[in-house]
């Protein structure tokens, strides 16, 4: 089983099956679209040439990233791949980074799932010095 990650391949399909195959809520079309051009970059992962898992960066690209849905189809979850996906992602905000300034990298993460990110260096939040992060829904 060779695993192949590459940039920027994210496309409508793969994004929908990623999404469809951890029950994540349902997209329109044009929101999927948006979001595939609108984030910085990509990272898809193949196995056999089939995506097998996905995350984007989103972000001004300057001052603060977001990374943005990682996902690991089932059948390949705790196998490693999440973590080359990780990797890749925060390398490229580490590449985009500008010389002598910080960029805040932040992602919101499911409930139990906080030690697989811890892993890569992101810190829980509240601290005694971060409140925690909050999030609103727009619905129409």
């Amino acid at each position: 089983m060779e695993i192949i990650i590459k940039q920027d391949a994210l496309n409508l399909e793969i994004y929908k099956t990623m999404r469809k195959c951890v029950g994540w809520r349902d997209l329109s079309e044009l929101q999927m679209e948006k979001g595939i051009k609108n984030c910085l970059t990509n990272f898809v992962a193949f196995c056999d040439g089939q995506p097998i898992g996905m995350g984007r960066v989103v972000g001004d690209g300057a001052i603060i990233c977001y990374i943005q849905e990682l996902i690991v189809h089932p059948d390949f979850q705790r196998m490693g791949i999440g973590k080359m996906l990780m990797e890749k992602l925060v390398s490229y905000v580490e590449s985009i980074t500008e010389e002598g300034t910080v960029m805040m990298l932040c992602l919101m993460c499911a409930k139990g799932r906080e030690k697989f990110y811890e892993k890569s260096g992101f810190i829980p939040r509240p601290t005694d010095t971060l409140g925690p992060g909050m999030i609103k829904y727009i619905e129409k």
